[in-house]
């Protein structure tokens, strides 16, 4: 049997996408505050999620007391920093009773000590390609550079899942890997998700658990 995977699914915006995407059993939904990203939420409805669902606001180089004020107007329980963030950032949310996922876009040449400043504040690492537009390319990275990390903190894999290769991802032999971010694959367009594909990749994360029960 696959090993249970937590499951993230990223820049979600309208709102019948969001009801309908919280009738999945997924671990993460995450809503973009970035003005530049095609997926930004910045006319985001307050809603209610199942409390099983953590609300997950997406930043890049925000400052501390915006990202507080959209926290507590989303009821987001979890931040990602997607940016240049600096440790002090995420220390600084993290005292703030937030759980912390910090971004990084890996190449070939990237440099693992980077991430020795913050193992301290977060809680996972997120890993996804290298990109000036900060993610969301649809583009996968190549994750045999996984090997390479140095340390202990688990970390979310991103960047190009798909339906394609979904099954290799949850096969890639990583114990401290511990959950997938779906996003771009997924879409009818920037934003807006395919419910019926999401439906599928979470049968093939969860291995079939959900047509079993």
């Amino acid at each position: 049997m696959a090993k249970e995977l937590l499951i993230k699914v990223c820049g979600m915006r309208e709102t019948e996408n969001i009801r309908d995407l919280a009738n999945l059993p997924i671990d993460y939904m995450g809503h973009i505050f970035y003005g530049k990203s095609p997926r930004f939420a910045e006319n985001l409805a307050v809603q209610q999620l199942p409390n099983s669902i953590k609300r997950t606001g997406v930043f890049v180089n925000a400052d501390f007391n915006s990202i507080m004020d959209l926290a507590k107007k989303h009821g987001l329980t979890t931040i990602q920093l997607h940016g240049d963030e600096s440790p002090l950032i995420a220390q600084g949310l993290k005292a703030q009773g937030l759980e912390i996922i910090k971004a990084f876009g890996i190449d070939e040449q990237f440099d693992w000590s980077r991430l020795q400043g913050y193992a301290e504040f977060v809680d996972y690492f997120l890993f996804d390609s290298k990109s000036p537009a900060y993610g969301g390319t649809g583009q996968s990275f190549n994750w045999q550079k996984l090997k390479e990390y140095p340390l202990s903190k688990p970390y979310f894999l991103s960047g190009g899942l798909s339906l394609d290769n979904l099954k290799e991802a949850i096969a890639f032999a990583d114990e401290r890997l511990v959950g997938l971010d779906l996003n771009s694959k997924f879409e009818i367009k920037p934003g807006l998700k395919n419910i019926e594909q999401l439906t599928t990749a979470v049968k093939i994360i969860r291995n079939e658990q959900i047509s079993s029960q």
